[in-house]
């Protein structure tokens, strides 16, 4: 077939939903289907065309500039101009394709895409990765009614999509409890971005974190990610096990910094360093003695983090701060060894604490 594939950033730009649309791009033209992936880069405008035996991947990358995502006002024009962008440059291919896959990524592009299903041959095929605007409205104390009615929009356009393509069980409940049939949601979860060879070696730890045991967070810590429990749980424990164990956030997000400060506050050991390339993401999840996964209770079964494949597949013990109703806790009770994966309910400070001498064996 002919697949068209939309999403946003592609590698090397830090994004996991370009990490793994790249991913499944290259995966369905070794099935032999003629790909094309279009998505954005921060650098310059290019075009690859790669073959796979009868198959083939067309990679087209637009230059965009980044933006401030705390900045609600530049984010919504970036937004704008992003969708209008994307669209434009695939219009030859929307029409050519036997079927369209676009992401929740930019945000809104259903509303964009959905209009024109009566003017496309193709099937439609969402990939629902972040729910939009419903991740906008969990973050806010009080809702204004522009939003619900934007939200409103959304579940008008997600009815008349062809297929919808879910990453977790949780977004299908989601979904289901919004009105969709089952029949049109079907389950296609990620894989590790990244392998992890048996000749692969952890990476060097930084000076600062030589001799202590590594707490690693690597990725984006966003408003849908908690943080106070990890950070007064470390606190607890670092009282507790002084000079044991540091913490690396590998990591953006305004939740990242937030963490950072109420860390360094209370004498727990930091280091900072914005998200690795990829090509070096396996040797540094390696390194870690404990991966930390947070989410927050209201954005269960809108966001799945993504890491949580990478980090199962290092074979690493991992804390999830989070709920027995995300799937997070699914795949790592099923992926993560016995004894190596702990899940402590959100606000359980203490329990961090525990979970963390368990996991460290102290």
């Amino acid at each position: 077939m002919k697949i068209l594939l939309l999403c946003d950033w592609l590698p090397p730009d830090f994004g996991a939903i370009g990490q793994y649309a790249l991913q499944h791009a290259q995966s369905l033209a070794e099935q032999g289907h003629d790909v094309c992936l279009i998505g954005f880069s921060s650098q310059k405008s290019s075009t690859t065309v790669v073959s796979y035996g009868d198959g083939a991947l067309t990679e087209r990358r637009l230059l965009m500039p980044t933006y401030d995502r705390g900045a609600l006002g530049k984010r919504a024009i970036w937004t704008l101009r992003a969708n209008i962008r994307l669209l434009w440059a695939a219009r030859v291919d929307l029409r050519a394709a036997d079927e369209i896959c676009f992401t929740g990524s930019p945000p809104y592009l259903l509303h964009f895409i959905a209009p024109l299903s009566p003017f496309l041959r193709g099937i439609l095929r969402y990939r629902i990765a972040d729910f939009h605007p419903e991740c906008l409205i969990a973050s806010m104390p009080k809702v204004p009614l522009w939003l619900r009615l934007i939200e409103k929009l959304t579940w008008h356009w997600r009815r008349r999509v062809d297929v919808l393509e879910v990453i977790a069980e949780d977004q299908r409940d989601r979904l289901v409890s919004g009105g969709i049939s089952r029949n049109r949601i079907e389950l296609r979860r990620d894989r590790s971005p990244v392998r992890f060879d048996l000749d692969l070696k952890p990476l060097a730890l930084p000076e600062p974190l030589q001799g202590r045991k590594l707490i690693l967070y690597s990725g984006n810590w966003g408003v849908a990610h908690d943080h106070e429990t990890f950070a007064v749980g470390m606190a607890l424990f670092e009282q507790k096990h002084p000079a044991v164990a540091a913490v690396w956030l590998n990591a953006t997000g305004g939740r990242a910094d937030q963490a950072e400060t109420a860390l360094r506050a209370v004498g727990v050991r930091v280091h900072r360093t914005p998200p690795c390339p990829l090509e070096a993401l396996a040797p540094l999840l390696l390194a870690a003695d404990v991966h930390l996964i947070t989410l927050a209770d209201a954005f269960v079964g809108y966001v799945l983090p993504s890491k949580v494949y990478a980090c199962i597949e290092s074979g690493r013990p991992v804390l999830f701060v989070g709920s027995a109703f995300s799937d997070v806790h699914t795949l790592c009770t099923l992926g993560v060894a016995s004894g190596r994966y702990q899940r402590v309910e959100v606000g359980d400070a203490e329990g961090v604490c525990v979970a963390l001498e368990r996991l460290l064996q102290l």
